[in-house]
């Protein structure tokens, strides 16, 4: 049980790295670019492979239809709303002026679905999906690198975004713990539908902010760095498989 708490945090924790990198280090916006496009990829393959492949392939392919829709939507509706805040370009590593809270909000409603999902991949066996693990760790580098970036042109003060980031790491950790207890018995439909919901507001979250970004970035390389991350996710599934 405890132990998806303990994935969920590990994961979440990548948003910490990148900030502390970017605290560090004069990272240029290209290379954030590259992370980010790689990420992208990454968590495509995240999102076809473990999280619809996998019930289309037992069947439920209605559910997984309807989760994965209203998953995509209610990001966007969610997203729409948060933008007006000013979270809106939150992957973005220009300077963020329309405040950090909005910038958080949005980081956290990226984070919850990815690890509700990491705790209910404990259910079906022993060992977590390394799969998802290394996609949403990977995905959540160029995160924090790019919000950190942007709230430091802002003026925002060191321990004040630390303090944030923190915060994203216990609420991912408390999102795979409740993956993982509250979803213990749901029959496989359903199941199917929540993990298809996830891959739905996944694949949204990617099209409206990381790839904007990346593409900002990186330019015409985008696409290249895009397909090696998804390969990436199909050897991982290949060889979890």
């Amino acid at each position: 049980m405890w132990s998806a708490a303990m994935w969920g945090a590990i994961s979440g924790s990548a948003v910490f790295v990148g900030a502390i990198l970017a605290m560090v280090f004069h990272i240029p916006s290209k290379i954030i670019g590259y992370v980010m496009a790689f990420g992208t990829g990454v968590l495509i393959g995240a999102a076809a492979y473990e999280l619809l492949g996998e019930y289309v392939d037992k069947g439920e392919i209605i559910s997984v239809s309807i989760g994965f829709m209203i998953g995509a939507a209610t990001f966007t509706l969610l997203n729409a709303i948060i933008a007006k805040k000013g979270a809106g370009k939150r992957k973005r590593s220009g300077s963020h002026e329309e405040g950090g809270f909005s910038i958080f909000i949005g980081t956290v409603m990226d984070a919850i679905p990815e690890s509700i999902m990491i705790g209910a991949s404990l259910l079906s066996g022993q060992s977590v999906s390394w799969m998802l693990v290394v996609a949403i760790f990977i995905s959540n580098i160029p995160e924090g690198l790019s919000s950190t970036t942007g709230l430091k042109k802002s003026g925002y003060p060191h321990w004040k975004i630390y303090v944030l980031w923190l915060a994203v790491i216990g609420i991912s950790a408390l999102a795979s713990f409740s993956g993982y207890y509250f979803l213990s018995e749901t029959p496989e439909y359903v199941m199917a539908g929540i993990a298809a919901f996830a891959a739905g507001g996944i694949i949204a979250m990617i099209s409206s902010t990381m790839m904007p970004e990346a593409y900002e970035d990186s330019g015409p390389s985008t696409g290249f760095i895009t397909a090696i991350g998804l390969l990436l996710s199909l050897i991982l599934d290949y060889f979890s498989g």
